[in-house]
C-alpha cells in the first residue's frame, strides 16, 4: 500500500493538499524503510493538473494532509484515493499512526478551505 503526505519541507503536515508541492511517500511493500521525497512541478500540483497522463503520486492508496478542499478529494475518490485530514503537524508521527491503524488527531480550523470551497463551487473538477 502507498502512502503520501504532503509537505511543506518534508517534515512538516502541509495545511493543504491541492497546493502541496513536496510530498513524502511511503510504500509498505518496498524493501526501504523511509519515504521517498517526492517534489512536483508546478504543473503537477494537483490545484494546477490536468489529470492528463501519469503523475508522480499514481498508486497512492492514502493521502495525508491538515486540510482539502472537496474539489480535491471528489477527484481523488475518483482516482481511489482516500484522503485523511490531521492536525499532526509532524509528517513522521503522521506516517507511523497511519502505518498503525491509529486514528489522527483532528485538522485545525484552515480558513483556505473556505476559499476553496467557494472555487469548487465554479471549479471544472
Amino acid at each position: 500500500m502507498k502512502i503520501a503526505i504532503a509537505t511543506k519541507d518534508f517534515t512538516r503536515v502541509a495545511g493543504h493538499a491541492g497546493q502541496a508541492r513536496h510530498w513524502l511517500l511511503y510504500d509498505s511493500e518496498a524493501p526501504a524503510p523511509e519515504p521517498l521525497r517526492i517534489e512536483l512541478e508546478k504543473a503537477q500540483v494537483f490545484h494546477h493538473w490536468e489529470g492528463d497522463g501519469p503523475h508522480p503520486l499514481d498508486g497512492v492508496a492514502v493521502m495525508v494532509a491538515g486540510s482539502a478542499g472537496e474539489g480535491f478529494r471528489r477527484r481523488m475518490g475518483k482516482r481511489a484515493v482516500d484522503v485523511l485530514l490531521t492536525g499532526e503537524p509532524n509528517a513522521g508521527r503522521a506516517l507511523a499512526a497511519v502505518l498503525k491503524g491509529e486514528v489522527l488527531p483532528d485538522p485545525t480550523f484552515d480558513p483556505s478551505v473556505l476559499v476553496c470551497r467557494l472555487r469548487d463551487l465554479f471549479s471544472k473538477h
